[in-house]
């Protein structure tokens, strides 16, 4: 995938997953992060992703439509790591849907 998502013409959706990790070392979170962008690609309404970590980690996911969206938080491997990241890989973590109404670039 490219480091910037090449995205539709708008309107479309944002999910911006913003986290803070804990101190546990990596303990299958590499491994899950990526199965999770291969698993969301193959959902329908995924239009592509975007992600950074440093002290805080941002990953910005784009969808169709909030349909999409709502299936891809009920995909049985994504509530899996959703319940590790709970338990054991976030200390803080806030997600945020945004409609993209407008976007450029070069």
């Amino acid at each position: 995938m490219p480091l910037i998502a090449n995205t539709p013409e708008p309107p479309y959706y944002a999910v911006i997953f913003t986290s803070l990790r804990t101190d546990i070392d990596d303990n299958g979170y590499n491994e899950m992060a990526a199965r999770m962008v291969e698993f969301a690609a193959q959902q329908p309404g995924f239009l592509g992703v975007e992600s950074a970590r440093e002290e805080v980690g941002v990953t910005v996911s784009y969808w169709a439509d909030v349909a999409s969206i709502k299936a891809w938080k009920a995909h049985a491997e994504h509530q899996e790591a959703q319940r590790l990241g709970h338990q054991q890989w976030y200390q803080h973590f806030k997600t945020r849907i945004a409609r993209v109404e407008r976007d450029y670039g070069i």
